[in-house]
């Protein structure tokens, strides 16, 4: 983990059990589980409360629409509550090249801020997914000057001349050809393999996985969704509430990457 103040370098396994300890003095129940289903039920009651101007006046009121919501979990059980939080983010789709699922997260990297420092001034391949994986590529650049652009599926065609020129500046080497997998050594990344056989020496692959909401179970109880490049996400007010009474979604559950 870089980036967190008092907790630079520390292993993300070893911050999420101090977060999981720190929750449960709360009184919160962490559940290990998967939710595979929401439903609601909407029933009317009648609230009796004090008012504000005397602790002896009493009124009594009609609360309509409470809902409850009820969790069912791949293992059968079930959990209730009368609020939802839903914090489902995104799930990251991997450019179908052998190795490269197999080494993400450890040499095959995404982000040239969370791990650019850690890598630095090594041999870097840039797989590109889309003509916007320029972008990556002049990025990475800054943490080595040994830079190699894979077009992979991308057509050389596809990007502006201006792009082109860019990467020319920058020192990024363009190469040609569908990528055919990633050479592993032990347990390293050593090359690239193209379709015709040719490898190039690398040690680091950044590539920039695809992005998919998670929002199948906003969609079953009814919220709202628009349309982005990036899939569909609820649509919520700026504390995050969805379309749906009692229900809100937050980080990447609601937030695209174009806006997070």
């Amino acid at each position: 983990m870089r980036g967190y103040l008092s907790r630079d370098g520390m292993p993300p396994a070893e911050f999420l059990e101090i977060g999981r300890k720190e929750i449960a003095r709360y009184g919160v129940e962490l559940v290990r589980d998967t939710a595979v289903d929401i439903t609601r039920e909407t029933r009317d009651t009648r609230e009796t409360r004090e008012t504000r101007d005397t602790r002896e006046t009493r009124e009594t009121r009609d609360t309509r629409e409470t809902r409850d919501f009820t969790v069912m979990l791949a293992s059968g059980r079930t959990v209730q509550g009368r609020r939802l939080v839903v914090a489902t983010g995104l799930k990251d789709v991997l450019p179908d090249v052998p190795g490269v699922a197999e080494r993400f997260g450890k040499d095959v990297l995404h982000c040239p801020y969370c791990h650019g420092w850690e890598v630095r001034d090594r041999a870097f391949g840039v797989l590109a997914t889309t003509p916007l994986s320029v972008h990556q590529a002049l990025m990475v650049s800054q943490w080595s000057k040994d830079v190699t652009f894979f077009l992979h599926t991308v057509e050389q065609d596809e990007l502006p001349d201006d792009d082109l020129c860019r990467l020319a500046a920058a020192g990024v080497d363009v190469v040609p050809g569908e990528v055919d997998g990633l050479v592993v050594a032990g347990d390293r990344v050593t090359a690239v393999r193209l379709k015709d056989g040719t490898t190039f020496a690398r040690e680091v692959v950044f590539t920039t996985p695809g992005a998919v909401p998670q929002t199948d179970l906003l969609a079953r109880l009814g919220a709202e969704l628009y349309q982005t490049p990036f899939g569909s996400y609820p649509v919520v007010d700026s504390t995050g509430r969805t379309t749906v009474p009692g229900v809100w979604a937050v980080g990447n559950a609601w937030a695209s990457p174009s806006r997070s």
